[in-house]
């Protein structure tokens, strides 16, 4: 064994000093030289990224004046002191103190955004395919028209008010739309939605309404069978029948709801409230109370004619 070594050192001590440096044994150093500037992308390198470090923080240290948190105490109580407002200053008005707009200003403020009314009236009174136009000549891709369900039933807006909804980071603002849809042929429906936008609101309202349909009872010269009355909440509304020729003489929701449902000639009246949703729903209560005299006298088994005996 002692041969051997023996041997080996004299092996190594006869080649010259560049072939000695490769038979030593490889040892790992945590000291990487830096890479010398190539052509190629940046090398990564231990030594060259510790040294970037240590300067950015020496560069930091020296442009940053700390000096004046040396006299702060982080455990005192600094009260805030905001600055005065300037000479003539006038804060801005709440936005819930301003005066409410109406129905009419709604509108026209949403007809000047987005064109004409979905309805295809324009309130502002300009020409409704004058203003597709416009549209499509200052856009370039034209207006994005909304898809009307073709159903057979026309939709007819009784109201739209401007909601708000206290919440915890304030109030929030939304808009209560109610819709009459209706086919005029004895088919009629009232929806009431909710949105952020007019039009949204109206969308769900309608769609709302197409899922409370109901049958209105008419005879022969459009009008009703007989004399009802319903009541919703704090409204009720009284319902009469008329002869041929009257026309429909009732006010507010109950006009509209009876005229989406097909009835020509009819008497109503409001009474108790001037809500325009529970007038409108106290209408359909009303009108599912009524019955036409075929089916009372089928369901007591005897003929009309006994009826009026």
């Amino acid at each position: 064994m002692a041969t051997t070594s023996t041997l080996a050192a004299t092996h190594l001590s006869s080649l010259p000093a560049r072939h000695r440096h490769d038979h030593r044994s490889p040892r790992l150093s945590l000291f990487l030289k830096p890479s010398k500037p190539s052509s190629g992308p940046p090398r990564l390198s231990l030594l060259s990224s510790s040294s970037a470090s240590r300067r950015a923080a020496a560069v930091r240290a020296g442009d940053i004046d700390t000096s004046f948190f040396d006299a702060v105490n982080p455990d005192a109580d600094v009260a805030f002191d905001p600055p005065a407002p300037p000479e003539g200053f006038v804060p801005p008005p709440s936005f819930d103190d301003g005066p409410l707009e109406g129905e009419d200003e709604i509108a026209a403020a949403y007809e000047e955004l987005y064109g004409p009314a979905y309805s295809g009236v324009s309130v502002l009174g300009n020409d409704v395919s004058v203003m597709d136009s416009k549209v499509k000549k200052t856009t370039g891709f034209g207006k994005v028209k909304r898809e009307k369900v073709k159903d057979g039933f026309e939709e007819r807006v009784i109201q739209v008010r401007r909601v708000t909804k206290v919440v915890k980071g304030g109030k929030q603002l939304h808009f209560r739309a109610i819709v009459v849809v209706g086919d005029k042929k004895g088919q009629v429906g009232v929806g009431v939605g909710k949105a952020k936008e007019v039009i949204g609101a109206v969308q769900k309202s309608a769609v709302n309404a197409r899922r409370n349909i109901i049958t209105v009872p008419m005879t022969k010269y459009l009008t009703f069978p007989h004399r009802s009355e319903g009541d919703y909440g704090a409204a009720k509304v009284m319902l009469r029948p008329a002869s041929p020729g009257t026309g429909v003489i009732a006010g507010g929701a109950v006009r509209i709801v009876l005229e989406m449902a097909g009835v020509e000639n009819a008497l109503g009246k409001q009474l108790g409230s001037k809500n325009a949703l529970n007038n409108a729903r106290a209408t359909v209560v009303a009108v599912q109370m009524m019955r036409q005299f075929r089916d009372v006298a089928l369901d007591r088994g005897i003929p009309m004619e006994e009826l009026w005996k």
